[in-house]
């Protein structure tokens, strides 16, 4: 028996969407990261993107629980001194829904130039409506 491993060009991509308003921020991040990521599929190389495309709607609406609506902070820095800024769950989901999943999925990828080119796969969109009808996404996978 020989190990296959994924090359480049070979691999078959996929569109999937999801619903965020069904999940908690946490829970749906890890899913998401998973299919970027393609360990959902038995091809799975870590050196290659194996991944899927996912789209992602109603951002707005994740769930947080407990109270991290008001004591999640998220935090960026300019490089200068005091020049820290921090911002609240709350003000981050009025603002910028779509920054609350990227963020907690870019924190479960791994830090290479591999998951730079993964999180480009992920189109997330605060309201119900995607532009992404031409591609026929499918629901996203309930075996993770």
């Amino acid at each position: 028996m020989r190990t296959y491993s994924a090359k480049t060009g070979e691999t078959d991509r996929s569109w999937y969407v999801v619903d965020a308003s069904d999940f908690e921020l946490g829970r749906l991040a890890t899913r998401i990261a998973t299919v970027l990521r393609g360990k959902h599929k038995p091809t799975f190389t870590p050196h290659v993107d194996t991944g899927d495309f996912v789209v992602v709607l109603n951002a707005s609406q994740v769930k947080l629980t407990g109270r991290k609506l008001d004591q999640k902070k998220y935090h960026r820095y300019s490089g200068y001194m005091g020049g820290l800024k921090s911002v609240v769950a709350r003000e981050v989901r009025e603002d910028d829904p779509e920054r609350m999943i990227t963020h907690a999925v870019k924190g479960m990828l791994p830090k290479n130039r591999l998951s730079r080119q993964v999180i480009k796969k992920l189109k997330i969109y605060g309201g119900g409506e995607h532009p992404h009808t031409a591609q026929d996404p499918q629901p996203f996978p309930s075996v993770l």
